[in-house]
């Protein structure tokens, strides 16, 4: 396949809008924890301070994502199927849609108006091109899932009963489910943000809104997820030396994520009063259960790793952690990645306890453990996913792994020292979202030895993202590669022949979903047109 059938280019010009983004939301995301401090009154503006918490969670963890998601799918695609996109012009529209969705959400962003953090709960309201710029962004999304979906359709047909490439079947899985759970956000936006911050309905029922978002809330996170769960199984176990321990436990751990991950959104839910005790109770079960595939998955990535080890003369019980190929940034970052999960995950289980849920609700605790999963798990392996993948689009040379390895070391101290400390003072009762502290003196004096932690936390995160964007410019335009840019995926230890249907496509799953779906938010969103309501006016910081 040439260059081009390979979308370099798009997958280029979606990790640059992903990493561009990701760097401005780097410097804010500094700004905000010196100004949460104290320790400068100079700086601290409500105004600001919200408007810039509001900037950069709109773009770590929608755009940076979703454009991470889509360069990668759209290269792996075309690699793994060794297929065209299913149609080329069509994908440039939607990462077109995508841009210009980014675009008209930045001005109300930067300009004030949109100071509604990125889960845009009302009666915060914000300007109407934030909404509609949000939407935009979605639906050339959607785009990316429907190009997915149709180059796996293809390739089945022209190779029948040949099971599908694990990478493909991971990314189709994860377009399956973006497109289930970006329903709820998308009628929240279609028939209650829009046309109230139009002035076309005068108040919103938030009871309604915040349901409908909490379809999307938490499923979100697992479309960040899968990259780097992809990468783990298809990109690491060959970068490391050896091959990856099953294909099937893969394929179950994807299914599963798509299956169960959509219907558990109440657990964001258990302190509001708009939902039965009961319904609270059935999705913390589901959410306890979703905690099963990243088990499944770090079992076999670890095994896997373990195989490589002991390919490359690992001895011992745990010699073959020693032999592997630490210089090489996709293993550093899996390993410090896979770290990273085990201490969120930890926070995950507490969160999701409804009873301990309680005691940690609404604090920095919460604000903690979203920043070790999303910021540490997720994100270093999206900066491990672009070094595998630099010398392959661009066919040049990564310009150093030895600062490729500086850079992801710098990003795990530096999350750890950010997030540690949030846990700290999130038990220590110090709420999320405030800008400033105007509590009792000794309850704040508790905070501060640990607020001044987090700074440097901060600082460390910007210099790691800076010195990223650096390695990916100087890469870009450096030498020439010497070595093969085909992207190979591994190879798992039993080659697959055969697969049962329902791990080789997603007809069967998708009616699981329908029902689980409707099981667990039928009657939680009907009984809002059955009961008097009452609608919210607007209001802003």
């Amino acid at each position: 396949m040439t260059r081009s059938e390979k979308a370099t280019g798009l997958t280029l010009a979606s990790l640059w809008v992903a990493f561009a983004a990701f760097a401005a939301a780097t410097i804010l995301g500094l700004y905000q924890v010196i100004a949460r401090s104290g320790i400068f009154p100079e700086i601290q503006s409500p105004q600001l301070y919200f408007g810039s918490v509001s900037t950069h969670g709109v773009l770590m963890a929608f755009v940076l994502t979703t454009f991470v998601v889509m360069g990668f799918g759209y290269y792996s695609a075309t690699s793994s199927l060794r297929r065209p996109l299913w149609s080329a012009s069509l994908a440039w529209i939607g990462w077109l849609v995508a841009v210009a969705g980014v675009g008209l959400a930045a001005y109300p962003l930067l300009t004030g108006q949109a100071s509604v953090l990125f889960t845009f709960y009302p009666p915060l309201r914000a300007h109407p091109s934030f909404y509609i710029g949000a939407t935009l962004l979605v639906v050339g999304s959607w785009v990316w899932c429907l190009q997915m979906i149709m180059m796996m359709l293809g390739w089945k047909k022209e190779n029948p009963g040949q099971p599908v490439p694990l990478v493909m079947f991971g990314t189709v899985a994860n377009a399956i489910m973006w497109l289930w759970t970006s329903l709820g956000v998308a009628a929240e936006m279609l028939f209650q943000l829009i046309p109230w911050s139009l002035g076309l309905i005068d108040t919103v029922d938030v009871g309604l809104a915040r349901t409908l978002f909490s379809w999307t809330l938490h499923a979100i996170v697992y479309f960040w997820l899968f990259p780097a769960y992809i990468a783990m199984y298809t990109l690491l176990p060959q970068a490391a030396g050896g091959r990856l321990f099953s294909d099937e436990m893969g394929r179950v751990a994807f299914v599963m994520l798509l299956v169960i991950s959509v219907p558990i959104g109440f657990h964001h839910l258990y302190m509001d009063p708009f939902q039965a005790a009961g319904w609270k109770f059935l999705h913390m079960a589901g959410t306890f259960l979703v905690a099963v595939p990243t088990l499944i998955t770090g079992f076999t990535i670890l095994a896997s790793l373990e195989i490589a080890g002991r390919l490359r003369g690992g001895k011992g019980l745990l010699g073959w952690i020693r032999a592997l190929p630490w210089r090489n940034p996709m293993v550093t970052a899996a390993g410090l990645s896979l770290l990273m999960l085990t201490a969120g995950g930890f926070g995950g289980v507490v969160n999701a306890s409804y009873a301990m849920n309680a005691l940690v609700h609404n604090t920095q605790w919460v604000t903690g453990h979203f920043h070790l999963i999303f910021g540490g798990t997720v994100v270093i392996m999206y900066f491990a996913i672009a070094y595998h993948l630099w010398p392959k689009l661009t066919g040049r040379q990564l310009v150093s792994e030895a600062m490729a390895r500086v850079q992801l070391w710098l990003w795990f101290i530096g999350m750890l020292v950010l997030t540690i400390p949030w846990h700290v003072i999130g038990l220590l009762g110090q709420p999320r979202r405030i800008g400033s502290k105007p509590y009792d003196s000794p309850l704040v004096e508790q905070w501060l030895p640990h607020e001044h932690t987090m700074i440097t936390g901060g600082v460390v995160l910007l210099v790691s993202a800076l010195l990223f964007v650096l390695i990916l410019l100087a890469s870009h335009f450096g030498r020439e590669s010497e070595t093969d840019t085909e992207l190979r995926f591994a190879e798992p230890i039993h080659p697959v022949l055969t697969l049962p249907r329902t791990l080789n496509g997603f007809a069967f799953w998708n009616l699981i979903i329908l029902v689980y779906i409707v099981a667990s938010y039928g009657y939680p969103i009907t009984q809002f047109f059955l009961l008097e309501t009452y609608g919210a006016l607007p209001w802003s910081i």
